[in-house]
């Protein structure tokens, strides 16, 4: 209802500013796994992608990275983890984290220490914030499948099979 009411109420040029923001906080997440899995020209387009959208997009707000054709690459500890040989393991749905595999559930932790949505110098209140927005936008952003949840033979196997295809992708 949270996030219905977010996408009903907020006016969409907010959402994709509040959206842009929150990814480009996390962008230094991707720049470290580049480099941890040695993707050393993605790593160099990501930081100046990073650059750009933090400096010209008023620190996130807007994305002339992708105005200026610049690809937004998408790696996480769990996918370096995947690139160094470690099996995904059996795939688990975690309370309040939702779908994962028993090698991208730990990787979590690791992301969050690269994660600027974590270790800005916050107050308690502003970083539960913070937390609430971004899982509230993501949550948002997901309201549109859920007709074909809902309308799937079986909902789990559906999202099972849908998020270990979209992770091996």
């Amino acid at each position: 209802p949270v996030a219905t009411g977010y996408r009903n109420h907020v006016p969409r040029v907010i959402r994709t500013g509040i959206g842009n923001v929150l990814s480009n906080l996390a962008f230094p997440t991707t720049i470290v796994n580049d480099l941890l899995q040695f993707k050393i020209k993605n790593a160099a387009i990501d930081i100046g992608r990073f650059a750009i959208n933090t400096t010209l997009g008023i620190g996130g707000l807007l994305d002339p990275a992708s105005h200026f054709g610049i690809r937004r690459n998408d790696e996480d500890f769990g996918q370096t983890l995947g690139r160094w040989g470690v099996p995904a393991g059996p795939y688990l749905v975690l309370p309040l984290i939702g779908p994962s595999t028993l090698r991208d559930a730990p990787a979590l932790l690791v992301d969050s220490q690269t994660d600027l949505r974590v270790q800005l110098d916050l107050e308690t209140e502003e970083k539960a914030a913070l937390a609430v927005l971004t899982v509230v936008d993501a949550r948002a952003g997901l309201l549109s499948v859920d007709q074909s949840i809902e309308s799937a033979y079986d909902p789990y196997a559906f999202v099972r099979n849908a998020w270990l295809q979209r992770r091996e992708y």
